[in-house]
Parts: structure tokens; C-alpha cells; sequence
């Protein structure tokens, strides 16, 4: 397990009991952040009507997102396209760089999924509160609901409402760590079993590789697609 090892590098930086120093989870974020930033300036610089492959990937990346948070919470939610693209293209491409051999994925910590579904869930609950005041509390009283079911109900909902940047860094974090766990699995049994019985995790190996690519698309988008779930209750305020 040594692949989701947290190492300092460089000097230690500490305020109290804070340690702040970098680590190379935080060169792997700053090499996704700056890879995103890279690309798009580079995709938006030559609008031709002809696009290269840089733009290419920049304009599907802008219309599949732009796609799904009007699919999921609206024109209301246009606003915060920047927040929601950025989020998706940071995720994604921590996910991506996590393939690499060698490579760390920052979001195989739940520490940092946790944090990213905390922000999210901090601030849709402020924007909720901006857009209804009290009113947004209506989201745990679901319409319809006879009187008797009601306290129940409630409960329910605001368990599950607090339950949401729980469930949203958990999803991300396990399913990355278990796949590359996987691969290291077989990998191991590729060594071990050498040349003559190493073919069949060999083949487990290059089809698991091809679908922890998939998966770290897929969990990319589920976290994107959540996010905006949650802010269309904000919005829209749906109960």
C-alpha cells in the first residue's frame, strides 16, 4: 500500500500543531490544476473553424458540462459553471494523472475528497438560505406526506441531507483506492508467477487498467453530476 504513502518534500512548515509542509499530494494538485489551465489556454487561443486537438478536447469539455448542468439543475444554475467545470476538470485529471505508473492520486485520500464534498456542501446550503432564508427549510418537509408520517419523515430527510459530503467523498475515494489496489494485485501476481504463469494476470491487469481509466471518468462525472443535483434543490428548492 505504499502507493498511497503521504511524504513530505522539501522542508517542514509547521504553525502549532498545523503541518503545512508540501507533500506530493499536493505536486500531484498542482500538476492537475496546472495541466487543466495548460490545456484550455491553449485550446482557446486559436478559435479556428477547423479546431486542432487541443481545441477539440477544450470545446467538448466545455459543451458536455455546460450539457449536464442544464440536464440537471437549469438555466439558475448557469452562474456556476466556472465553480462546476473547474471542479470536474480538477477531479478528472487527478484521477488521470493517478494512472500514470509511479504517479500518486490525490483522490484516493478521503481527506481530500472530504474536503472538496464539504466545500460543496457548505456552500449550497449558503446559496439555499440566499435564495429562500428560511424558506429552504421546506426541503426536509416533503409535499404530501400525512401529518402521522411526518416527524419521521424529517428526520430522515435532514440525516440524509447532512449525510451528502459523507457519501459524495466516500464514493470517490473508495473507488479510486480500490482500483488501484486491484492493479497492484495483479501486478504483483504477474511478478510472482513469472513468465510462464503470468500471462492470465497479465490479461487482468491490462483490462483492469482499461477500466480504472473508465471509472476515473465515470467518478469524475458522478461527482460533478451530484454537485449539481444538490444545487438544483438549492435553486429550485424541490421537496
Amino acid at each position: 500500500m505504499y502507493q498511497f504513502n503521504v511524504y513530505r518534500i522539501g522542508p517542514e512548515i509547521k504553525i502549532g500543531e498545523v503541518d503545512l509542509s508540501f507533500t506530493n499530494a499536493s505536486l500531484f494538485m498542482v500538476i492537475s490544476s496546472l495541466a487543466v489551465l495548460i490545456i484550455f489556454n491553449l485550446g482557446s487561443k486559436k478559435n479556428s473553424l477547423i479546431p486542432n486537438k487541443i481545441q477539440l478536447l477544450a470545446e467538448l469539455s466545455y459543451t458536455f458540462v455546460s450539457k449536464m448542468i442544464s440536464d440537471t439543475a437549469g438555466s439558475k444554475a448557469k452562474p456556476y459553471f466556472s465553480f462546476i467545470f473547474s471542479l470536474f476538470m480538477f477531479v478528472l485529471f487527478c484521477n488521470m494523472f493517478g494512472m500514470i505508473p509511479y504517479a500518486f492520486t490525490v483522490t484516493s485520500h478521503i481527506i481530500v475528497t472530504f474536503v472538496l464534498a464539504a466545500f460543496i456542501f457548505f456552500g449550497v446550503t449558503i446559496i439555499g438560505f440566499i435564495k429562500h432564508g428560511f424558506g429552504y427549510l421546506k426541503l426536509f418537509v416533503p409535499s404530501g406526506v400525512p401529518v402521522v408520517l411526518l416527524p419521521l419523515i424529517v428526520v430522515i430527510e435532514v440525516i440524509s441531507y447532512l449525510s451528502r459530503p459523507v457519501s459524495l467523498s466516500v464514493r470517490l475515494f473508495a473507488n479510486m483506492m480500490a482500483g488501484h489496489t486491484m492493479m497492484k494485485v495483479f501486478g504483483g501476481f504477474v511478478i510472482s508467477l513469472g513468465i510462464v504463469g503470468g500471462w492470465l494476470p497479465l490479461g487482468f491487469s491490462v483490462a483492469l487498467t482499461g477500466l480504472e481509466i473508465l471509472v476515473a471518468f465515470l467518478q469524475a462525472y458522478v461527482f460533478a453530476i451530484l454537485t449539481c443535483i444538490y444545487l438544483n434543490d438549492a435553486l429550485n428548492l424541490h421537496h
